[in-house]
């Protein structure tokens, strides 16, 4: 690729249900977002819950989907049960009315919650949550879904087909993938492929007990506010965040 082309950071991951700091984090260090919904959806996986902090203890909250059985299941394609996210919102609310942030932020999140309830598909939902906590974050990473994209091949080239579509120069991954990607094809086609390293973050003030990272976004949210969140997240901007290879 010459010099002078503009670069443009891209991730491709599959969608998951309010996720943690670390996703939005990722996410917004990219110029795009694919959400990578048409492989396979897993069991007991963060595709359909996640974890909040709750009075007796941090507690999942999982969204009740219907598979028939087929364990090959495109995730674009799993159709949820109802209801469900009126009990959701109801284990938020007892967690975190408490909260700092919860007066100004609760009837935006409510509001999702009351959209979220008509849709009927597990990716709907998910992009749903997305697009609105990137918009509480003052986020303008452009989040596209992978069926824009041609669907050619498989794990990594499927990938590289997908990132050279969208006129990606650097692809940004979380370290999971690591198992199974071939950084020498992305590299063939002048792609520089990059890893997130989530060590790092600083603590915050945080209700219910001893400190945990890995809940979801929504904890931070109600406990610190988007400010201090975009903070919490900058903090990391003097480590080595990205590992970047040649």
């Amino acid at each position: 690729m010459s010099s002078t082309t503009q670069q443009k950071r891209l991730a491709i991951i599959q969608s998951a249900y309010i996720s943690w700091k670390g996703f939005f984090d990722l996410i917004g260090r990219c110029d795009e977002y694919v959400i990578f919904d048409s492989v396979q959806y897993a069991r007991r996986h963060w595709h359909n819950r996640n974890r909040i902090k709750a009075p007796g203890g941090t507690i999942w909250l999982t969204i009740p989907v219907r598979t028939g059985g087929k364990f090959d299941q495109p995730i674009n394609s799993v159709e949820i049960e109802k209801p469900w996210a009126a009990k959701h919102w109801r284990s938020i609310e007892m967690s975190y009315s408490k909260a700092p942030f919860f007066s100004s932020l609760g009837p935006q999140i409510k509001a999702c919650y009351d959209r979220a309830d008509n849709l009927s598909h597990l990716t709907e939902i998910n992009e749903l949550f997305l697009r609105e906590i990137l918009g509480i974050l003052g986020l303008k990473t452009q989040v596209t879904r992978d069926d824009a994209y041609p669907g050619i091949g498989v794990k990594t080239e499927r990938l590289l087909h997908i990132a050279k579509a969208a006129g990606a120069t650097h692809y940004l991954s979380g370290p999971s993938a690591k198992e199974y990607f071939d950084e020498k094809l992305f590299s063939s086609e002048g792609i520089k492929t990059e890893w997130m390293e989530y060590s790092g973050y600083p603590q915050y003030e945080q209700l219910h007990g001893e400190f945990d990272h890995a809940v979801s976004i929504i904890d931070a949210l109600f406990s610190i506010g988007p400010v201090n969140i975009k903070s919490v997240l900058d903090h990391r901007a003097a480590i080595q965040y990205i590992g970047a290879t040649t």
